[in-house]
């Protein structure tokens, strides 16, 4: 589990196709930037850009993941080097700054907008129709492993058939602070939605089925 309080921005160094064929994933070498790795070991839980990875080599300075094809199918920014958000998993004895972020990465996004307004930006993100419904007003949601709070919902059909655009303030801490500040129109974004909302989708599905 995790919060979606970025702890670093890191750099992927290197990507290195895994053995296989076309069907094989990668493995991941990241630069940890600021992120201290001194109490992670090999088979810890690191998400990248919002995604769970197991680090399956580290150094003081750096680690490697391996992303199969199917992560790589789910997900933006894992692929190329760039730099990435990065954050270890949460202990319980840690503050959950952000919200409950599980690092399942639920469907891509599509940035429709990123606009400065006063000190703040606006970020506006398409997604898609099978994550519309997940989204409200003041709720939460995770844009490549950042923990933000929905401002507004507009359906794009009747009942998000179609999907929502869903508008996001970012303050200057959030923009100093992660690569966000880096997005532009037409980018895509990985999108975790709250992880209540499914529970509540469920338990209301069998409710409804019962009687």
């Amino acid at each position: 589990m995790f919060t979606g309080i970025v702890a670093a921005v890191g750099k992927i160094s290197s990507v290195e196709p895994l053995a296989g064929g076309d069907d094989a994933g990668v493995r991941l070498s990241i630069d940890a930037g600021g992120l201290a790795l001194g109490d992670v070991a090999l088979g810890d839980s690191i998400a990248i850009n919002g995604a769970c990875m197991t680090v399956v080599e580290k150094t003081d300075t750096r680690f490697c993941v391996d992303v199969s094809r199917e992560s790589l199918n789910c997900t933006v920014g894992l692929d190329q080097m760039a730099q990435v958000n990065l954050e270890k998993a949460l202990t319980l004895a840690e503050r959950l700054g952000g919200h409950l972020v599980s690092g399942h990465v639920d469907g891509l996004g599509l940035v429709r907008k990123f606009e400065p307004v006063g000190e703040s930006w606006e970020l506006v993100i398409e997604a898609p129709q099978q994550l519309a419904k997940y989204l409200a007003f003041k709720g939460s949601i995770v844009v490549n492993g950042v923990s933000l709070t929905v401002n507004r919902v507009d359906d794009l059909g009747l009942a998000a058939a179609d999907g929502c655009l869903c508008s996001i303030n970012l303050i200057p801490h959030t923009i100093a602070s992660t690569t966000l500040k880096n997005l532009h129109v037409g980018d895509r974004v990985n999108l975790e939605i709250d992880l209540i909302a499914r529970y509540v989708e469920r338990m209301l599905a069998l409710s409804s089925s019962a009687r």
